[in-house]
Formats: C-alpha cells, structure tokens, sequence
C-alpha cells in the first residue's frame, strides 16, 4: 500500500483534504468514489511526512462515534449503514477515512473488532476487546453506550488531572516570574542606595545582596539547570524500566498530588474492569488490558502480580489482597461483588467513590494552594523589605539621636 495525500469534491462542491493508503491512483479514486468523493488532486507521500501531518482522532471524536453507533445501532440500522451515514456526516478528514476503511474491511467480511485493529493509533485494545465482546453477546448497542458514557468520565478526568497540575504551575510560573523581577531589577537598585549610606549591613541584607548578584551573573543557569535536569530525567525515564518504576513509585507518594493520581489510578481501573467483565471479558483477560490503562509501573506490576496468582487458582479478593497495592476499600468491595456474584456492580461502586473523593481532593489542594503560593511570595517580599529598609531605618535613628 501506498499513502496518498488527496484533494476532493464531494456531492456538495465542497474541497477536501485528507490522505489515504491505496495501492494505485485507480485504487485511490474507486477508494474516495465509495466515500462519495469526487478525486481533483493527489501525490504520493513518505509515512514519516505524513504522520506529522495528521489530524489527531481526539476523545471527542470517539464519545460522538460511540454515541452515533448506540443510537443507530440501538435502533436497529444495519452496521455498514450505520457507519456509512457516521462517514457521510464526519467533518474530520483523518477520522472519515478511518469510518470508510471499516466499511471497506466489514464487506470484505471482517467483523467490526477485527477491522478495528487495523487502526491501532485510534482504537485501543481495550476499546477492540469491549467490541469484540459486544458482538460475541449480541450486546453491541449497550457496549457502545458503555463506552460512551466511559469516555465523558474518562474525558472529565483528564480535565480534573490537568488541573491539578496545571494550577500548582501557573502559580508557580507567577512567583518565579516576580522572584526575578525583584532580584534582578528592583533589589539592585534598593541596595546600591544602601551601600552609598556607609554604614555596616546585617546579615540578612548582605545574603540579599549575594542573592540578587547570583540572579544577575548567573539567570541563565538559574533558568537552564531545571530545564536540563527535567529533559535529562524524561529522557532517562522514558529509556530506563527502572528509572520509570521509581518516578512512578514516587509520583504515587508526593506530598498531596501522590494520593490523589493514586485515586485517579484505581477510578480508571475500576471503571474500565467493571465495563469489560460486564461485556463478557473474562477475569484474566480483564487484568491483562487493565494494565494498559493505569499508565503506572507500580499499579501495572501489581495488576500482573495479581492475575498470575489468580491463573494459579487463587480467588479474586485474596489475590488482590496479597499484592499489597490495593487499599482496603478495593479489596472489601471486590470481595462483596464476588461473594454475590456482582463484581462489575461491586468496581462500578469503588469507581464512583473515588471519582467523588479525587473533585474534593482537587478542590481541597487549590484551597491550599493559593495560601501557601501566597505564603511564599509575601515571605519573599518581606525577607527584601526587612533588608532594605532596616539599614535605612537603623540610619535615621542614629541622626535623631
């Protein structure tokens, strides 16, 4: 197959723009002639050059796919119509031609799942296996609304993630931002008044002194040790297995963001284990995707450490319980759900508590925030006045006296 880059007309006049693997030119035009696209120009293009200008398919995306599949399919429309009026419908180029290439694949007589695999970059293993289940069941319509519903969690989530993140950052960024301007413009021109006094300068004014002429001689280094430190520790994490299981052990311990990821963690795992075993994916099958998904080594070790002792013969609860990373409340729910046979129920529950508990975390930590940054710069500013203004005070007495 060969990656063309297209320019078409559909039924309506309107150009488009998008690419398309397709063995030949002919290929390429019976391709888009099944997509009611009429070809006007076309080249040839390196894989390399076209991966960096794709449109990424975005979660958006995949909750409107999801949600427009649950209702035709829900409906009973056929799952080639369905998706030829979803592809008819997508404003998204890259996403359109990835909806065709599933009609295309579907009448050559894959299933949905199986056709879903070939677009790995936008349909997960999890996201294939839900499918895959969901046509095995004869569930398809609920899997889809499943996974709708999943996604919008899973969407607010990453909301809620950022911004815990974000905020400590900006406000970060603005004290750093004000540390500089004090130390570097303001500070030396205070302190060559004081020196002119000539008068003797205590400590806590020479140490101003001495900080500011660091901030002045060396802000580049200032500004590029951290920068050079945090590439040098991504890169090291990302090369290192057990460079990454250390910063992921670590982030699941840091002073109030750890507990919170670590609630964020176990939200996800829950969701998407209650959503897969109640499409029909079995236990094993369950751990072994849900290690995709935590995007932690220590979560995902445990996760492995838990499905060998399970594929050994021991019970769900219990093999949870002896990996140790699981707190309490996990264990006692997975235990309820499978003594009553309803375990998905029993995750579904962990999942809405921790989601509950991971809001008021937030919240709680940008109410603290805020003072502490508050804290930090007032401490600053009054360290700077204290230094200036002493000197001249301790003056002025001495000419009363």
């Amino acid at each position: 197959m060969t990656q063309f880059v297209y320019q078409a007309m559909d039924v309506e006049g309107k150009l488009l723009r998008g690419n398309m693997d397709a063995s030949n030119l002919s290929d390429l035009e019976l391709r888009l002639k099944r997509m009611e696209l009429d070809l006007i120009d076309c080249k040839e293009v390196a894989r390399q050059t076209l991966a960096l200008r794709k449109r990424q398919v975005k979660r958006s995306d995949l909750i409107n796919f999801c949600f427009y599949m649950e209702q035709l399919s829900g409906a009973g429309v056929p799952m080639l119509e369905t998706l030829a009026d979803l592809r008819d419908s997508l404003d998204h180029p890259r996403f359109r031609e990835i909806v065709a290439d599933l009609i295309e694949s579907i009448e050559g007589g894959l299933q949905l799942s199986q056709a879903m695999e070939k677009h790995p970059d936008t349909f997960d293993s999890t996201f294939i296996s839900l499918i895959a289940a969901g046509e095995h069941s004869g569930k398809i319509a609920e899997v889809f609304l499943n996974l709708t519903e999943t996604l919008k969690w899973q969407d607010e989530l990453a909301s809620q993630t950022k911004k815990i993140l974000m905020y400590p950052a900006f406000v970060g960024t603005i004290v750093l931002g004000v540390t500089f301007f004090l130390m570097i413009y303001l500070v030396p021109q205070l302190t060559g008044f004081i020196k002119n006094m000539g008068q003797e300068l205590p400590f806590h004014t020479k140490a101003l002194i001495f900080v500011s002429g660091i901030f002045i001689n060396y802000w580049y280094m200032i500004i590029a040790i951290p920068l050079l430190t945090g590439a040098g520790l991504t890169f090291l994490i990302r090369t290192n297995p057990r460079a990454r299981y250390m910063a992921d052990d670590y982030l699941l311990r840091v002073w109030m963001i750890g507990p919170i990821l670590h609630k964020i963690i176990l939200a996800r795992f829950a969701t998407f284990f209650a959503l897969m075993y109640a499409s029909g994916v079995t236990i094993l099958e369950c751990i072994r995707l849900s290690e995709q998904i935590v995007a932690n080594k220590v979560i995902e070790a445990g996760l492995h450490r838990a499905g060998l002792l399970i594929s050994e013969g021991q019970n769900v609860t219990t093999s949870f319980q002896n990996v140790g990373i699981f707190p309490p409340l996990v264990v006692r729910m997975l235990k309820v759900g499978e003594s009553t046979g309803s375990l998905d129920k029993a995750l579904r529950n962990v999942s809405y508590f921790y989601n509950r508990e991971v809001k008021e975390s937030i919240e709680k930590v940008q109410t603290m925030i805020e003072p502490i940054m508050t804290v930090i710069l007032g401490a600053i500013l009054g360290w700077i006045m204290l230094s200036v203004l002493g000197p001249i005070y301790d003056t002025i007495s001495k000419i009363k006296a």
